[in-house]
């Protein structure tokens, strides 16, 4: 045993009174309070270069940091300093400001019509009254800070662009009501019925099931059809005045109710003139517009501009899109005198003889929207083909084209039409959301069972004669309306409301027409004769929509 160590046995003290030590010895040493959850690093790196910045107070003590471990200077030198030796760095030239806060959400910058939009209000653009938005909005002499900034974006300067209302309107008329969008955007009316016919007139011909097999492999040029489309107004339709007699209280036509359900989508101005008689509402367009014709790249985000004389300005791409359009609608049928025809229960209202009329089927069709509100409206298909069950099924069939992939910096068909077509259809809805969304509402309205989009492209960008056809595809209007997200219920609401409006109306003549350069639905009251110049010079220059003018 004595070759091991002695064990002394240490003194314990007992603190009868709780835990820890009796007695605390003075010292002088610093005391850091610790919590568990507290990390524990090292107690100095001289390796490290740059601390963390992303996790600056890692290894920081819950309690912070106290000032025990701090160095005081006691006996300090006042004389003595140090000489930076290092000069200063100069920044050069090109990287001034190239860490300069991210400037591009700020207020400033823009405005209050939201991102990149240009408040109209802040320009001081006159009203219909007169008076200048900013004016009447924010004071009179009072200007918003972001008037240098408008059009500004990313640090450049853009042009603000402004358009041209689709009327001029006069000093006379009276503005009865402003509607913004988001206001119509919350409106719905649900539970609407499937149209009743109440009239059916024309004939159809049969769609040739050979175009669905067109392919950029296999494509075809387009043909210039000769033929006539008649785009009467509501109150020149013979039949919708003989309806009128007897039914309804609301009359318009599938193009005038398709503009009005999707005013939310469009960008671009137009107008529709409202007629009150006594219980009875005509919607109708005005002699010698630009109504029907189809707009290009409305929703994108640099739409056309317009430019005289140029092949790609705004109004000569939507002249060329609707003859594109209709010379589609006509070559994809099986024509002859000897193919079959589907004849409906009239003849062709507006037929003439010695014209070769176009191949289109009119339903008129009524629905009841509640309240004693009665719409019949003209609707139309442009083909019929027999469904697997031996049933006819009705077309609404309608053109896509392509002018130049390169300006609007989108996909090119010719590469990507058969192997991504999805990608080719989601660019299309984004830059032409609103005619998209018109030619859906149409079909629904016409109770069509597909709607037929081809897909119809330059053979030279530079040269808006010559077309070729790429492809088609086709869609159930019900399916590709939730696909594209439109909102029946809402669509119907907007109609709703609209009308409401001028049924609290003293009998006579109004205009409906959307703000140039504001999401905005306005309500005019209008003279009687305040169009009749336009209806004469439409009598004295009107030809229908044939294939005389070039593709």
């Amino acid at each position: 045993m004595s070759n091991y160590a002695p064990f002394i046995k240490p003194y314990v003290e007992y603190n009868e009174h709780g835990w820890g030590p009796c007695e605390v010895p003075e010292l002088d040493v610093p005391y850091q309070p610790f919590c568990k959850s507290d990390r524990l690093g090292k107690i100095c790196d001289w390796t490290a270069m740059v601390p963390e910045k992303k996790f600056p107070s890692k290894y920081a003590s819950t309690f912070g940091n106290n000032s025990q471990y701090a160095y005081f200077y006691e006996d300090d030198d006042s004389t003595f300093h140090l000489v930076d030796t290092t000069g200063s760095k100069a920044t050069k030239p090109y990287q001034r400001g190239r860490y300069r806060t991210n400037m591009r959400n700020n207020v400033r910058t823009r405005g209050r019509t939201g991102r990149g939009t240009p408040n109209i209000a802040s320009l001081g653009g006159s009203t219909a009254g007169g008076a200048t938005a900013s004016s009447t909005k924010y004071g009179k002499g009072r200007h918003t800070r972001n008037t240098q900034n408008v059009g500004r974006r990313f640090g450049r300067n853009a042009p603000t662009r402004i358009r041209e209302s689709s009327v001029m309107v006069q000093s006379n008329w009276v503005s009865i009501e402003e509607i913004d969008f988001p206001r119509l955007l919350k409106l719905a009316l649900p539970n609407i019925k499937e149209g009743k016919d109440i009239a059916t007139c024309g004939s159809l011909e049969f769609y040739d099931k050979l175009y669905d097999r067109v392919n950029l492999r296999n494509e075809k040029p387009l043909q210039k059809m000769a033929r006539v489309v008649h785009t009467v107004t509501t109150t020149d339709d013979p039949v919708i005045r003989r309806l009128s007699k007897t039914m309804g209280n609301v009359f318009a036509t599938d193009e005038i109710l398709s503009t009005i359900m999707c005013c939310t989508r469009s960008n671009y101005s137009w107008d529709v003139v409202v007629e009150k008689l006594g219980t009875k509402v005509f919607l109708d367009k005005r002699y010698n517009d630009q109504f029907d014709l189809l707009t290009v790249n409305e929703t994108s985000v640099e739409p056309p501009m317009e430019e005289e004389g140029s092949i790609n300005s705004a109004h000569s791409l939507a002249m060329e899109a609707t003859l594109i359009n209709h010379n589609f609608s006509q070559q994809v049928l099986r024509i002859g005198d000897q193919e079959q025809r589907f004849m409906f229960e009239e003849p062709n209202p507006f037929e003439e003889p010695g014209v070769d009329l176009a191949s289109i089927g009119y339903r008129y069709r009524q629905w009841d929207l509640g309240n004693d509100v009665v719409l019949i409206a003209r609707c139309k298909h442009n083909a019929v083909i027999q469904g697997p069950n031996g049933d006819m099924q009705f077309l609404s069939i309608k053109a896509l084209n392509e002018w130049d992939s390169k300006v609007t910096n989108s996909v090119e068909w010719r590469q990507k039409l058969d192997t991504q077509r999805g990608a080719v259809l989601a660019s299309e809805l984004r830059n032409n959301a609103c005619k998209l969304a018109r030619w859906t509402v149409e079909a629904v309205l016409a109770g069509s069972d597909q709607l037929k989009l081809g897909y119809v492209s330059r053979m030279n960008p530079r040269d808006h004669l010559r077309h070729v056809i790429l492809g088609t595809q086709q869609f159930k209007p019900q399916e590709f309306a939730t696909q594209i997200n439109l909102n029946m219920d809402n669509s119907w609401g907007v109609l709703r409301c609209l009308i409401d409006l001028v049924m609290k109306q003293p009998d006579g003549k109004y205009l409906i027409m959307k703000d140039p350069n504001k999401p905005m639905i306005r309500l005019y009251d209008v003279p009687e004769n305040a169009f009749d110049s336009d209806r004469d010079e439409e009598e004295e220059s009107s030809e229908p929509l044939s294939n005389s003018n070039d593709n």
